[in-house]
């Protein structure tokens, strides 16, 4: 005799009383039988209980890490999301992220995304990653969301990386031609990037789109000098390569040495090493960049609210 079917008001109950999702309530239904308050013990049991009640919650805090293979030919870089700094500081959330970069580690190819495209990727635990964050969230008490990942693979080639301010800035740098021998350039060019904030590695890499909106920025800016056109025009064309210079790493000032750019540093190790060394590309996260942070807190709000604003 088949088990009586699961109604759909009892599946809504359990979402109401444990906040967890329908998929996770359906299943701790079907394992229990039916039985409500069976189900609820299943999902506490779990660590699934709890943890959709937060997911509205704001992350802008949290941790940027890169993990890299012994040999310098794989990395990865991820940005893992809480509420708070002081749970980003908690040795929970960093095995957290390590076991998650870990694992994104682990695949053959290279790939960027975010939890959705990780969701059922196993860790060294035997969980999933989805699996993993949603008892995270109920043991640690705060939203926690994997905003992002790349993940770089690279034959014939050699991969940078350097986390900067205990996790605020990771940066993962790809040069062809590069070896473990160059390791020194390579976490060199990763901390260039850190620093100076390149948007692209060369020129030709810029959209024609975006020169031309800083040309006309620039030539409306050096209008009101009042100076005559073929001025203006040498004046916006010097911008136009400062403004390269800024955006365009080959281009920029090497930062512990401001005598030599980019390109001639790569010059010059590729002429040291014997091997011609380009580079390919890199990722630079900044922790939280992009999100709005709003408070959360209670007390502020109710704070606020008393002060009219």
């Amino acid at each position: 005799m088949s088990a009586a079917p699961i109604s759909a008001q009892t599946v809504k109950d359990l979402r109401e009383r444990t906040g967890a999702g329908m998929m996770d309530c359906k299943k701790a239904l079907s394992e229990t039988g039916g039985n409500l308050d069976a189900a609820v013990a299943f999902l506490r049991e779990k660590g699934l209980a709890g943890a959709t009640r937060k997911a509205g919650r704001v992350t802008a805090e949290g941790l940027v890490d890169c993990v890299a293979t012994p040999d310098g030919t794989a990395a990865a870089i991820l940005e893992l999301n809480c509420e708070t700094d002081f749970v980003a500081k908690t040795e929970p959330f960093k095995a957290l992220l390590a076991s998650v970069g870990a694992a994104i580690l682990a695949q053959p190819a290279s790939a960027e995304g975010s939890a959705e495209d990780v969701a059922t990727l196993k860790l060294a635990s035997g969980q999933t990653v989805s699996e993993s964050l949603q008892q995270a969230i109920s043991s640690i008490g705060e939203n926690l969301a994997l905003r992002r990942f790349t993940r770089l693979r690279a034959s014939g080639s050699g991969i940078g990386s350097y986390v900067h301010a205990g996790g605020k800035i990771g940066v993962l740098v790809c040069v062809s031609g590069a070896t473990s021998a160059d390791a020194e350039l390579l976490k060199a060019l990763a901390m260039q990037v850190a620093a100076a904030f390149p948007r692209y590695v060369r020129r030709d890499e810029v959209d024609p789109a975006e020169i031309a909106r800083e040309r006309e920025i620039f030539r409306g800016q050096a209008a009101n000098t009042g100076k005559p056109a073929q001025v203006i025009d040498k004046i916006v064309d010097g911008k136009i390569e400062k403004f390269y210079r800024d955006v365009c790493l080959m281009e920029q000032e090497y930062v512990r040495d401001p005598q030599l750019t980019i390109d001639k540093l790569i010059a010059q190790s590729s002429k040291e090493s014997g091997r011609k060394l380009t580079v390919e590309r890199f990722v630079r996260y900044q922790l939280g960049e992009g999100i709005e942070k709003r408070s959360e807190n209670l007390a502020e709000a109710v704070a606020a609210i008393a002060k009219g604003s």
